[in-house]
């Protein structure tokens, strides 16, 4: 069997923080009799297949893949709760970026313009938008070209850098980089917002035995309490943990759905 897999690859500005908290999580996890526990997460590069691995203890992916490609490919273990501005409760929204010289422009106010995306298969930086745009498009193209970046961070520097006008970035990665890394948002105002959605699913491998997704639930609840985890809870936003039924993430598919029946299917 190869070595377990651990990431947290989803939110950008404190990597070193994300390694502590696994740190913490080991040590509880452990305490179950957990054995084998990997000491490093790993960044992945592929991250589909990353989720896919039959070696995949604990990651994070989005709901638009959670239900999509890994549809019954996964185990939904729960969702953090984030301080950020736009999260209430496990829900979170994605921001509207665009140059500061677009500040008094409201979203109708980029048709023709190009906007920026991270992934066709993203909920926050795609579908989020998408929903967003398409009573706007009324069936026919809005903006006047569409970038795909390959990353919220690069999606970031499109704008900012004037290949792309606008993007739509989830709120915890906004306020996790204005934090962390505050030049990347330099010069870079938020327009408006998009309409909440369930924030971003801890997963774990099919083969991971009931026990086990126990013992990570409850070692994920008791970061919450732990006093020594508090620094990197902070660091990156995190409030709480929840185990919500799978069935919160339908929200996803309804967003799609209601862009495609508004003769909207693409980001264009």
């Amino acid at each position: 069997m190869s070595a377990l897999q651990v990431a947290l690859p989803m939110y950008l500005g404190a990597p070193g923080a994300v390694q502590d908290l696994w740190m913490h999580l080991r040590e509880a996890l452990r305490a179950p009799g957990m054995q084998s526990l990997p000491e490093a997460i790993v960044w992945p590069q592929d991250l589909h297949a990353h989720w896919l691995s039959p070696d995949l203890l604990l990651s994070q992916t989005c709901g638009y893949p959670l239900t999509h490609a890994l549809q019954d490919q996964v185990q939904l273990l729960g969702c953090f709760r984030y301080a950020a501005p736009g999260c209430e409760g496990l829900d979170c929204r994605s921001v509207l970026i665009a140059r500061a010289e677009h500040a008094n422009l409201a979203l109708q106010d980029f048709r023709g313009l190009r906007v920026a995306f991270n992934s066709s298969d993203s909920q926050s930086g795609y579908n989020a938008l998408r929903a967003l745009v398409a009573p706007l498009a009324q069936g026919s193209a809005f903006f006047g070209g569409a970038l795909e970046t390959g990353g919220h961070r690069q999606s970031i520097d499109a704008v900012r850098e004037g290949r792309a006008d606008l993007a739509a970035i989830d709120c915890v990665t906004w306020a996790l980089l204005q934090i962390h890394d505050a030049p990347a948002t330099a010069g870079l105002c938020t327009i408006g917002h998009s309409a909440p959605y369930p924030g971003l699913p801890l997963i774990t491998s099919l083969h991971t035995p009931p026990e086990q997704v126990l013992a990570l639930r409850h070692g994920l609840q008791s970061l919450i309490t732990t006093p020594a985890a508090a620094q990197a809870l902070g660091q990156l936003l995190i409030a709480g943990f929840e185990t919500p039924d799978l069935a919160v993430y339908q929200r996803c598919m309804e967003m799609e759905s209601s862009a495609i029946a508004s003769g909207y299917p693409q980001l264009a």
